[in-house]
């Protein structure tokens, strides 16, 4: 059975800085249930790496502005995942096709789902193998 609780202010702060900056197919996981290491994954799509990098920037600052402190990031730079780690929520920026390759929404199927109002739903041909290790690990 999925938790009911409330979902945490910060969520809609990390969906609102993801929106800013055009970041498509904003999808919040409520994982209270599945893990212990977080209460919430959300996985969001950008068009490039650079957009990606931008996503990392407006999410990191803005949840700075409500006092919290990232405990992490990975892949930063050329990745085609980019993480960022903030213990309520673990934020995945994702190209497209590194998105439909890992299918983090697959992984957690079962978990309580949302989408952004503004999210297009991703659909790319192919994918990169950065995270396989980070892919193997949440399995």
């Amino acid at each position: 059975m999925t938790d009911k609780r409330a979902v945490n202010p910060i969520i809609e702060v990390i969906r609102a800085a993801l929106e800013d900056v055009k970041a498509q197919d904003i999808q919040v996981l409520d994982v209270r249930d599945k893990q212990s290491i977080t209460d919430y994954m959300v996985i969001a799509t950008g068009t490039s790496n650079r957009q990606i990098n931008a996503m990392l920037d407006k999410v990191r600052e803005e949840v700075k502005k409500q006092g919290l402190k990232p405990l992490g990031e990975e892949g930063k730079g050329d990745s085609d995942w980019v993480l960022l780690d903030l213990d309520i929520a673990i934020v995945h920026m994702m190209t497209a096709s590194a998105r439909q390759f890992y299918d983090l929404e697959r992984l957690w199927a079962g978990a309580e789902q949302s989408r952004s109002a503004s999210a297009a739903h991703h659909s790319p041909e192919n994918a990169h193998e950065h995270f396989d290790k980070l892919n193997k690990d949440q399995a």
